[in-house]
């Protein structure tokens, strides 16, 4: 770009060869079409671009990987967060097995109505926490879930015979192993 006034010796110049601008925009550089400058100046232009571009192509791929390291650091952070809402009863709860253990052991002595309805009702709100039983008896013995306290000699060999204490699961996570007498 011709810095205005333009004076008829550089619209001469520009019509005999090329008119180049430096950085200093007072100072005009006249440069014939038979120079090699322009062409060494384009190709200057040219690789300067190119790495201007890998530049960018590196900057550009460090924001995605940065963008996506920080999605993933949300996610599980969000995932902990609701893993520690879904636990945050379990220690009530492990509290309160021993008093549904209580119901469990009155009920096999004394069938009465109010006790069954209590003891009922106390293993719905549990459940609907997310409390569930492990099944054991007849089940083969997995010490995930089960903890041996005896081994009767003579039986089916692994498989739970006796359960002598109920085990339960909170959303998938063993809380208490059902200790169980087992067949050797």
């Amino acid at each position: 770009m011709i810095n205005p006034p333009a004076t008829q010796a550089s619209l001469l110049a520009l019509r005999a060869g090329r008119l180049f601008m430096t950085k200093d925009q007072d100072k005009i550089e006249y440069v014939s079409e038979d120079s090699d400058e322009p062409d060494k100046k384009v190709k200057k232009a040219k690789d300067k671009l190119k790495t201007c571009e890998k530049e960018r192509a590196e900057y550009l791929a460090g924001w995605q990987r940065a963008k996506a390291d920080y999605i993933n650091l949300q996610r599980e952070h969000e995932k902990k967060i609701a893993d520690y809402y879904k636990f945050a009863n379990e220690g009530l709860i492990l509290e309160i097995l021993p008093i549904l253990d209580s119901f469990e052991a009155a009920l096999k002595h004394n069938k009465d109505d109010g006790i069954l309805q209590l003891y009922n009702k106390l293993k719905n709100i549990l459940k609907d926490e997310g409390l569930e039983e492990i099944k054991s008896l007849g089940e083969k013995f997995n010490p995930e879930l089960h903890e041996a306290v005896e081994t009767i000699e003579g039986k089916n060999s692994g498989v739970i015979i006796e359960e002598i204490q109920k085990g339960y699961k909170l959303h998938n996570k063993v809380i208490r192993p059902s200790k169980v007498k087992v067949g050797k």
